[in-house]
């Protein structure tokens, strides 16, 4: 690697990529094409160099998955810069994929791949503290505690996925069109939600709309409530009422802000993207 390279941070259904210079971005480039989107890896790599710039290029994310490129191995925690960066997976001498990490903490297996750089991006930077608790909301919602700057353990949640399904494929689909929001609606469903009887309670959506005792309007609201707090207090149960940093955008961002205030925590929101690319670029100057 060099003080000039092309850090790609490549999803499931889109991609980023940044041109870095002096530890700076000169340059970036997004759009749909997700490791599910792409057949011949080689050729996209040529065509990023072709648009960005022909210079060595660090990967991260789902590239190194098996439905991407190549499969980098995991890394188990803890983990931190310094493992991500002794275990890239070289592809040729100008080429990289940084590993995911994994645990098997009490019996449970975990993994993730590509929040890794997001999350020690952050301690690095001093975007969070060297010891905190971090949590990462999306699709598969990742809480990783950092110790000394490294990952030392993480649980994943499928909480936005599960949110999706309701409201595509359930019973309950039909009351589950309206806005999603921080209000009234969402924070009785996080109250709701620490009765820990997710299932129940979901069902009670159904039985509200038969008695009349909700309104529809609020229905999506509420359940997403219900399922970001489900998350949030098996989390935090019996944790000291530290801050919890959110590397996330404003709008998922806001909705577990508000969960996690209301089960007695402070909540920061951190700049995700200023994270990875303070992650990315740790790791490849450690990598020289």
């Amino acid at each position: 690697m060099s003080d000039a390279f092309l850090a790609v941070d490549w999803g499931t259904t889109n991609r980023r990529v940044y041109r870095i210079e002096q530890g700076r971005v000169v340059h970036t480039e997004r759009d749909g094409k997700g490791v599910t989107a792409v057949t011949d890896f080689e050729a996209e790599i040529r065509g990023i160099r072709a648009m960005v710039g022909d210079l060595p290029m660090l990967l991260a994310g789902m590239v190194g998955a098996n439905i991407g490129w190549r499969l980098a191995p995991y890394v188990a925690a803890p983990a931190g810069i310094g493992d991500l960066a002794r275990h890239l997976l070289r592809i040729d001498d100008r080429t990289a994929i940084v590993p995911g990490v994994s645990t098997l903490a009490n019996g449970r297996p975990d993994v993730m791949r590509g929040e890794e750089v997001q999350l020690l991006g952050a301690a690095a930077a001093g975007l969070v503290p060297a010891d905190a608790l971090l949590v990462q909301p999306g699709t598969h919602c990742k809480w990783a505690r950092l110790a000394g700057g490294r990952i030392i353990g993480f649980t994943t949640a499928m909480t936005g996925e599960l949110f999706a399904l309701l409201r595509g494929h359930s019973l309950l689909a039909p009351q589950l069109t309206g806005a999603v929001s921080a209000n009234d609606a969402f924070l009785a469903g996080v109250e709701e939600a620490k009765r820990r009887d997710l299932t129940a309670s979901l069902f009670a959506i159904r039985a509200a709309r038969m008695l009349g005792t909700r309104d529809d309007a609020d229905a999506a609201a509420y359940a997403s409530g219900l399922l970001i707090g489900s998350d949030v207090v098996a989390r935090l149960a019996g944790t000291p009422p530290d801050t919890v940093h959110i590397l996330s955008g404003p709008e998922l961002g806001e909705l577990y802000s508000a969960a996690i205030r209301a089960n007695g925590h402070a909540a920061s929101l951190i700049d995700s993207h200023a994270a990875f690319l303070a992650g990315i670029i740790a790791i490849e100057r450690q990598s020289r």
